[in-house]
């Protein structure tokens, strides 16, 4: 059985995908950006206060599907070229000391919509029901 949770944010409906799925004990959190209900990136310039709201929705859709902060096995974080690499990598080592996830980091070029400069996703492998 296929769950799938939905928070209504981003292009989900536009592009038909969801904000995490689960099958079985597996749970993957799509690209996760800070935008706000009209789609309009949230905290302009400020790597870390994106980076914080990213991984609050990315958890948030991880919890909706029975799974925790504990759960998550892999990150990736998506930098845009002007992000500032030092403000995501402290909300991570916030969020995640003493669980230390696998990670990887890129910077990309750019994001939809401007002003976006962090997308986080998440991996996460439940305990068996």
């Amino acid at each position: 059985m296929i769950e799938r949770y939905s928070d209504g944010g981003g292009s989900l409906a536009a592009a038909a995908y969801s904000r995490a799925v689960r099958r079985g004990v597996v749970v993957a959190v799509s690209g996760t950006a800070a935008t706000g209900p009209d789609g309009s990136a949230l905290h302009p310039g400020d790597t870390e206060k994106q980076t914080r709201v990213c991984f609050e929705r990315a958890l948030a859709g991880l919890a909706a599907l029975g799974g925790s902060i504990d759960d998550v096995m892999r990150t990736r974080v998506l930098l845009h070229r002007d992000a500032d690499p030092l403000g995501a990598v402290a909300v991570h080592k916030e969020l995640f000391a003493g669980r230390e996830p696998a990670n990887t980091t890129w910077f990309v070029h750019g994001f939809i919509p401007e002003g976006v400069l962090v997308e986080v996703e998440l991996d996460a492998v439940l305990e068996a029901e």
